[in-house]
């Protein structure tokens, strides 16, 4: 098959012919329709994540059908339509048995733990934990929005974040998973401050709910962020999401929480670029609720895809940008830089 391949850590990727992948016991290999260019893959690319090791194939956001079913798989059959989260699960430690797949101890990603979808083909492991069928009316460029930004962004917003109706709500960073929960906040009846530096990010924010628009990069003073965000919401936001993942963007979104306010870290923060130095004494002060956020799990998917099937969510829209394989390469590479807005899929065929 053909795929994006990288030979070390910040080497420029390359598509070329690799060995096509085999379904392992328990698991099924997927033909990829489409797949998300995410942050996440920059990351990996760029060496911060343990579980890498070169030569590697990049891409966990998919949706396709699937080609060929291994030992044991009961639920599937080849031909289905699926797409699964960016964190597939053993089923059978604690964390699973709690119904807590997304924070499996035995997890595997598509893309970090093994070669990923930035191909023609991608296999999944632990099938019948981890696959989700998709509607007849979810095409395969939206459902592949949903594997990581949106679902993560989802659960993010109304699980951990508890997200209720006429609340403020903050979203530091207007890539793919922060411009999906302005979408979801919006949705569900809360009114939304979207901050990112790109025009092109805040018009597309606005678009998709956000009341408030906030250009980060007219604040450079310590603190200014927070402070536009107070202001606007009449003095703090009632949940606060960072959504992009920088020491910056973690702290204003804390400091810009009002009394008893709740963040969630969405955005990765690698160790490799340090820990950030957070405000505790506001923590402690204000009595805030800091909460992390690592995707969805595959039987939460049911009542996103209802959403998505009535109309109420619209992961489509989010997609700007989509590009073959012969385009991924540089599409990744450059990923550090100010974006055009939106999500980027990729087409492999």
């Amino acid at each position: 098959m053909r795929a994006v391949i990288f030979d070390d850590f910040g080497a420029r990727p390359e598509v070329r012919d690799v060995p096509d992948p085999v379904p392992p016991p328990g698991g099924v290999v997927v033909r990829v329709e489409a797949t998300g260019l995410c942050r996440s893959d920059w990351h990996g690319w760029q060496g911060h994540d343990p579980d890498i090791r070169p030569p590697h194939v990049p891409g966990h956001e998919f949706a396709g059908v699937v080609e060929a079913v291994g030992a044991g798989v009961r639920a599937w059959r080849r031909g289905d339509r699926v797409t699964a989260p960016f964190v597939c699960a053993c089923g059978h430690c604690p964390a699973c048995l709690g119904g807590d797949q997304q924070v499996c101890e035995r997890q595997t990603q598509p893309g970090f733990t093994h070669w990923g979808s930035f191909a023609e083909y991608v296999a999944v492991h632990d099938a019948d934990v981890n696959l989700v069928r998709l509607p007849d009316d979810l095409g395969h460029p939206a459902a592949a929005a949903l594997g990581c930004r949106f679902a993560t962004a989802f659960r993010a917003v109304v699980a951990q974040g508890r997200v209720a109706a006429g609340e403020w709500v903050a979203v530091q960073g207007c890539g793919g998973v922060g411009l999906s929960a302005v979408m979801i906040a919006a949705a569900c009846g809360a009114q939304v401050v979207a901050v990112d530096v790109s025009p092109a990010a805040l018009e597309l924010a606005r678009r998709f709910g956000a009341a408030v628009c906030v250009d980060g990069s007219a604040l450079t003073a310590p603190g200014a962020v927070a402070a536009a965000v107070r202001e606007a919401t009449g003095g703090g936001a009632h949940l606060s999401l960072d959504a992009l993942g920088s020491h910056a963007t973690c702290v204003a979104s804390i400091e810009s929480l009002r009394r008893r306010g709740r963040h969630v870290q969405v955005g990765l923060l690698p160790t490799a670029q340090g820990r950030p130095a957070l405000p505790m004494d506001l923590v402690i002060a204000y009595e805030l609720e800091l909460r992390g956020s690592h995707g969805m799990a595959a039987h939460a998917y049911p009542e996103l895809l209802r959403l998505v099937s009535a109309g109420v969510l619209r992961p489509a829209d989010l997609v700007t940008r989509t590009i073959g394989l012969d385009e991924a390469p540089e599409a990744l590479s450059t990923m550090d830089r100010p974006g055009f807005g939106g999500m980027c899929l990729i087409r492999p065929w």
